[in-house]
């Protein structure tokens, strides 16, 4: 496996989804959202997801919680094999919000002053990184701003073809790649800023902060998101799967993708079962509910004390780099990535924290005002390597957070 090669197939799991760019395009008159005091509105959020067949997905789970009530709803169905119902409680492998969880146990790790956010890469893992590169700290992988390559669009071997890969995917589902491997894709690469001098998303940072948990506690990363996050809060559907793992027990709708027939027309491939190798990336698995147990855990401080909880919101003040998703709003054009989550302003008076999460065959979210007052977690099961359509996600946050349709 070339390194060349593996690095394409990094880019495609770091994709975080397209939500923002919805946002943008139709929040310009949305009312300040400050706090939600009322429950959500299960009229609209039902109607959201009523119909799949624009956003190319066979299922929809949603969950809107917050101080006024708690709503929850499934569309499509589970296992077009089977016509199973889809479960509201059931797992789905969550793609980059899994970069949350490891950011958080980085936060608590410099709490406990085992770790410097201002400390550099080079010094806790020597080997990691090529010699030529300018030193990078912490906190410039948490919230990408490394000027580290490796996030730059790439695509999986055949990405360029009809399905977009699908097929590829569908035959190679089960293969994986270690983080070794994943770092070994910048040799020869050159850094795309200084470090601290622009911010562009990029898996790798994550790949390298989930080696920096290891070498720091001389522990499995699994166990510290276990002992850590998991286990105090309950949350007993979540896991980081070893790379091995494919299978996904009780989950709350299969994956399939179109994959074209040489004949014309498609077959959907089940492709449920795949390595979660994007680890502290991208590889953990989880369900609505804990997804929303944990983020409101989060924003309310029960996981940091206050100093690194400011961490959360700390977006830096530097220009983004080759981004779409930060290109909204009122700060269209600067970094909207803090150290672990990333903020929405898509109209003045709107602001909005979480992260999305895609692996082919899934795309999901968690999203909340600050101050945790609503909160929303979706997934959806597209049929396309694209994920869902921009309307179709954006359709289920206005819902959720009452901004104006498109």
């Amino acid at each position: 496996m070339g390194a060349r090669t593996t690095g394409r197939r990094l880019a495609a799991t770091a994709a975080i989804g397209a939500l923002v760019v919805a946002l943008t395009a139709g929040a310009a008159g949305a009312a300040p959202v400050a706090g939600h005091r009322g429950g959500p509105d299960a009229a609209a959020l039902r109607a959201s997801i009523a119909d799949l067949s624009g956003a190319g997905a066979t299922s929809a789970v949603v969950l809107a919680d917050g101080e006024g009530g708690r709503w929850s709803g499934t569309s499509g169905t589970g296992d077009p094999a089977t016509g199973r119902p889809v479960k509201a409680d059931g797992r789905f492998r969550i793609g980059s919000i899994s970069k949350v969880f490891t950011a958080t146990v980085l936060l608590q790790l410099a709490a406990e002053h085992r770790i410097d956010l201002d400390g550099t890469v080079q010094h806790y893992l020597p080997d990691a990184l090529p010699a030529g590169y300018p030193p990078v700290t912490v906190r410039q992988l948490l919230n990408h701003t490394s000027g580290l390559p490796g996030g730059d669009g790439l695509l999986a071997p055949d990405g360029s073809a009809d399905d977009g890969g699908a097929a590829w995917f569908a035959a190679h589902a089960a293969d994986r790649w270690t983080p070794r491997q994943v770092l070994d894709t910048l040799a020869g690469e050159p850094m795309g800023f200084a470090p601290g001098t622009a911010q562009q998303y990029n898996g790798v940072n994550y790949f390298l902060a989930g080696l920096l948990v290891e070498r720091v506690t001389g522990r499995s990363f699994e166990r510290e998101v276990t002992e850590r996050v998991l286990r105090p809060l309950g949350l007993r559907r979540t896991s980081v799967p070893a790379a091995t793992d494919t299978a996904l027990p009780d989950p709350s709708a299969h994956a399939v993708l179109a994959v074209p027939r040489a004949g014309g027309g498609s077959d959907l491939v089940d492709v449920t079962r795949q390595s979660p190798w994007p680890w502290a990336e991208g590889g953990m698995v989880s369900t609505a509910p804990d997804l929303d147990r944990f983020l409101s855990a989060l924003l309310r401080g029960e996981l940091l004390p206050p100093a690194q909880q400011a961490e959360l919101f700390a977006v830096p003040d530097v220009p983004n780099f080759r981004n779409k998703n930060c290109d909204l709003g009122p700060t269209a054009g600067r970094a909207c990535f803090s150290t672990g989550l990333m903020r929405f302003t898509p109209a003045p008076g709107v602001e909005l924290w979480g992260k999305t999460g895609s692996r082919p065959g899934y795309t999901s979210a968690v999203f909340a005002t600050r101050d945790a007052s609503r909160e929303l977690v979706y997934s959806f099961t597209p049929t396309s390597r694209q994920g869902v359509p921009f309307p179709d996600q954006y359709r289920v946050a206005a819902a959720a957070f009452d901004l104006p349709a498109l």
